[in-house]
């Protein structure tokens, strides 16, 4: 088996073609990449029930919140009178009968701490009638006190109202617990009023992101993140849909909203109610955070718009282009252009520059639409032109991202390629790329390394969603196969084949917390304690790290290889002059593949990076994180690439001509 490296250049590669996909799904957000440790903080959370067309919800203003039993229960009340912020109204007024009551909080799976390390604990507060006491703020594990702090109150005389004031604790982990219980308690008798509450881990970068999720993120080097959704964009209901507005300014004033993913999974059999039914969204992880998440990772943001449609899935709820709300859609996404892009006299940028960061963030890509779709009642390509005219009126330099529907296999799909193929040739800066969407089995992307041989080259692609699925499920680490991971290799050797045509590229979901999932498989799973990447993720992480700046010619080798069962292609690096070699071996035996530089010399030893494990079957968790790792080699070019069973296998040679 033999591969000839040919000199013929055939297409540039774009700069950061391989980038992330972020969508609050699998308690991403909320739980996961927010480095929050408490949940439902504001009092304000709901309860979601329903199904296509129908959803509703009801206040669960206390749910993950539950009064102590240690020195008898006090009293815990939901109440509205004078919030902090109208937009979430709903705050605790707890009042102690006896010195040591309080509340204690769910923190998804409990508090984890590490022995030395320090977070700090900030809420609101006001003594309602608390003429003498103070605040105590606790973890415990089994009746022991693992870190405690004490608040001095601000006292207002009996019967009289203070005004909210901010308290923070700094709570050092005495020792290393999991499932521990955060509780707030009162020195003394008496009714205090509290919101807001929150822990966070000093280590949180930028005060934000969980770290060790942060630097999975970051050790991919990606090109581009895609933000927030997915579904989360369109919402259930226009009403639940994300609205970027909503997730800037100060934390207090973003109004949490329930997820779309809070009703997955619903049915008449269990009551249009799962175990998800109180994902609700905190806004925490907003637009600004987004922004500066690709900043701290290297990343292009790429947000994506709501075009006035809800999603067409779960609703049949949508904006008429000839009302007056239609163009609050159209004004948002011009406006948030300017929140990333404006300068700090302009009224979307001041709130950016008071927020911190008056430097724009160069936003240069937006995407119109979620899996959105022509239909009899839905003019979908209308909507693209409205959004297209209005951002490009006054911000012409900014690329359009288009949608080809939730598939690549339906009518739907069809129809929006005659749409892009009509308009991309005919008007300059129409649409820089249509989004495509797969989901599919292991077979189906070595069935196809060579889908995009044959589409126009006048219209490019973004691979905006895709993964392989050995299995279906939720809560399945078990679904991140390294089979599964070796099918997504290998069809990527052929959209880098063909990256005058596919710009981009992004795998999903990115994150999943264990026993949290609505979703698998997934890139990087979690919980309280740690994080790991799956196969997947390594796949990943090997194609953002090796791309070169252009491929060269297979002239038809990648055919013959793929009767191997072994799929590969070639660039190279002109900055390094290293050529780059991605090769699968789908077989359950070595493969050596022998390599003819042609008009290339090698300068150097050849250095490979291998991502294998124990068969097609081997998957990463919690447990075992290294049951499919990546590890090293270096040889002589001249004597071929061993290719281990069941593996892929990146190569750069250094090279002169």
């Amino acid at each position: 088996m033999k591969l000839q490296i040919s000199n013929c250049k055939k297409a540039a590669v774009q700069d950061g073609m391989i980038g992330l996909f972020f969508e609050d799904i699998n308690y991403a957000a909320d739980g996961g990449l927010y480095a929050e440790m408490i949940e439902n903080r504001s009092f304000s959370f709901v309860d979601c029930y329903g199904d296509v067309g129908d959803y509703y919800t009801k206040p669960a203003w206390g749910y993950g919140w539950n009064a102590t039993k240690e020195c008898g229960e006090g009293r815990m009340e939901y109440v509205t009178g004078s919030p902090i912020s109208r937009v979430n109204p709903w705050y605790l007024r707890f009042t102690a009968q006896d010195a040591g009551q309080g509340f204690w909080n769910k923190a998804y799976d409990g508090i984890y701490l590490e022995k030395g390390k320090t977070y700090t604990v900030r809420f609101y507060a006001r003594a309602a009638q608390y003429p003498e006491g103070n605040i105590t703020v606790q973890v415990t594990k089994d009746g022991r006190i693992c870190a405690q702090a004490e608040v001095s109150c601000i006292h207002a005389p009996e019967k009289t109202w203070q005004k909210w004031n901010l308290y923070e604790a700094a709570l050092e982990a005495g020792e290393t617990i999991q499932n521990g219980r955060f509780t707030i308690s009162l020195t003394k008798p008496g009714t205090v009023e509290f919101d807001l509450i929150s822990m966070m881990p000093d280590d949180a970068v930028a005060g934000v992101f969980r770290k060790d999720l942060f630097e999975l993120l970051k050790g991919l080097h990606p090109g581009f993140l895609r933000f927030p959704g997915g579904c989360i964009i369109e919402g259930n209901t226009l009403e639940n849909r994300y609205r970027w507005k909503e997730s800037v300014g100060d934390i207090k004033d973003r109004r949490t909203n329930f997820n779309r993913w809070a009703v997955h999974l619903t049915s008449e059999e269990n009551g249009w109610h799962t175990q998800y039914s109180h994902y609700n969204q905190t806004l925490g992880i907003g637009f600004y955070e987004y922004f500066l998440l690709c900043e701290l990772i290297g990343a292009k943001p790429l947000p994506v718009l709501n075009v006035g449609l809800a999603c067409q899935f779960q609703s049949y709820e949508l904006v008429e282009m000839d009302e007056p709300e239609f163009q609050e859609f159209l004004q948002d996404a011009v406006d948030l252009i300017e929140f990333a892009n404006g300068p700090v006299d302009s009224t979307w940028g001041s709130v950016r520059a008071k927020m911190g960061h008056p430097e724009p963030f160069g936003l240069t890509m937006v995407g119109i639409g979620n899996e959105q779709w022509q239909t009899e009642k839905i003019d979908f390509f209308g909507r693209y032109q409205a959004f297209e005219k209005a951002i490009h009126a006054k911000y012409p330099e900014i690329k359009l991202i288009g949608s080809a529907g939730p598939d690549i296999t339906s009518e739907r799909y069809d129809k929006a390629w005659e749409f892009y193929k009509k308009e991309v040739p005919a008007r300059d800066n129409f649409c820089y790329a249509v989004d495509e969407h797969y989901y599919v089995k292991p077979d189906w992307f070595y069935a196809h390394t060579d889908f995009y041989d044959e589409y126009p080259r006048d219209v490019k692609v973004f691979s905006g969603e895709y993964a392989s699925h050995p299995i279906s499920g939720m809560n399945l680490p078990q679904a991140n196969t390294l089979g599964g991971a070796l099918a997504e290799a290998a069809f990527l050797t052929g959209v880098e084949r063909n990256a005058d045509v596919v710009v981009l590229a992004s795998y999903a979901p990115l994150f999943a917390r264990v026993g949290y999932a609505q979703w698998s498989p997934d890139m990087i799973w979690f919980d309280e304690t740690k994080a790991y990447g799956t196969p997947s993720y390594f796949v990943q992480k090997l194609y953002g790290e090796n791309m070169g700046t252009v491929t060269l010619a297979m002239d038809g080798q990648e055919k013959e290889l793929r009767k191997e069962q072994v799929y590969a292609n070639v660039s190279l690096d002109e900055r390094t002059g290293d050529l780059i070699l991605k090769v699968v071996n789908h077989n359950d035996c070595e493969k050596t593949l022998e390599l003819d530089l042609g008009s290339f010399r090698a300068a150097g030893t050849a250095r490979s990076v291998i991502l294998t494990g124990e068969g097609e079957d081997a998957y990463n968790c919690i447990g075992h994180p290294d049951s499919v790792k990546l590890s090293e080699c270096e040889g002589d070019a001249a004597d071929g690439i061993v290719l281990p069973a069941n593996s892929f296998v990146v190569t750069r040679i250094p090279t002169v001509r």
